[in-house]
């Protein structure tokens, strides 16, 4: 039963440049798909030392290239559809629960290397925070739009 399972922890990124723009990138399992950086909270991780991990991961930038701005003060919780229980995390999980954190970016785009470690974004871009909206799978639609409405007075 899907309700049985528990949510898997989970941090999220919102990662702004100077100029308010949010960083996405297109998934490539799911061309068309945009979504923010994100990724699992390994055992004894932190929610900040799992953000930081994982932008490196998913974006090749490391920690000095950032400042952490704001962290939601919620956990925010989203169910998988049906048909993707069991596929995702084996089977393990129902959907994630997630602590996200606005991350501002001090770098360079040519710091940006989405294929430095196994990559799952086919390409990135800065978009605005309507777009991020609009380009998101609609099950996670709620979560993005919960956490831009808490951070869109520091973009």
């Amino acid at each position: 039963m899907t309700k049985d399972l528990p949510y898997r922890p989970c941090v999220g990124i919102v990662l702004v440049n100077a100029r308010g723009q949010i960083f996405t990138g297109e998934r490539i399992d799911t061309p068309g798909a945009w979504q923010m950086p994100q990724g699992g909270i390994d055992d004894g991780e932190t929610p900040d030392i799992a953000a930081l991990r994982e932008l490196e991961e998913e974006t090749g930038l490391p920690a000095e290239t950032v400042t952490i701005e704001a962290q939601h003060p919620d956990w925010v919780l989203y169910d998988l559809p049906d048909h993707l229980v069991g596929k995702l995390w084996k089977g393990r999980f129902r959907g994630q629960k997630q602590k996200w954190l606005l991350l501002r970016f001090h770098g360079q785009d040519s710091q940006i290397d989405i294929t430095k470690h196994d990559h799952e974004f086919a390409r990135w871009r800065w978009s605005t925070a309507d777009q991020v909206l609009s380009d998101i799978v609609p099950f996670k639609r709620a979560v993005y739009d919960q956490v831009i409405t808490a951070f869109r007075n520091r973009l």
